[in-house]
């Protein structure tokens, strides 16, 4: 593997650590994977702050151990430049489909890749 490749790897996997209902229970494991100026465009139209999200996490959707999970699919990145890593993909959850996109950074001093942006999208049940 490449240093791009290894970069978008591990922006992938934290990004899938992201969905994991234990780090999203838990506001310490999610802090450490958002990045302080985090911004999320939900797929509600809300904008969330990195302190919104951290007090809203536990209890969104996907959180629960036993409820319905994220589901993702055709996980792709791209490096865009030292540090910074694009990510697209879609995911089902609950069979709602959302086309999502997500921007990571390295963190500096042995921080790793954080989340500074993300967006969600609805996908109709028509579109395909």
């Amino acid at each position: 593997m490449t240093d791009d490749e290894d970069h978008i790897a591990e922006a992938i996997a934290a990004e899938l650590r992201l969905m994991d209902p234990t780090v999203r229970t838990s506001p310490e494991d999610a802090a450490r994977l958002l990045d302080p100026q985090f911004v999320e465009v939900g797929a509600s139209g809300r904008r969330w702050t990195y302190e919104e999200m951290l007090a809203a996490l536990p209890g969104m959707a996907g959180s629960a151990a036993q409820g319905p999970r994220y589901e993702p699919s055709d996980i792709d990145g791209v490096l865009l430049a030292p540090g910074l890593v694009h990510l697209t993909y879609e995911t089902v959850r609950d069979g709602q489909r959302a086309r999502r996109s997500s921007l990571w950074r390295r963190g500096e001093g042995g921080a790793g890749w954080r989340m500074y942006y993300h967006q969600a999208t609805p996908v109709p049940a028509d579109v395909a």
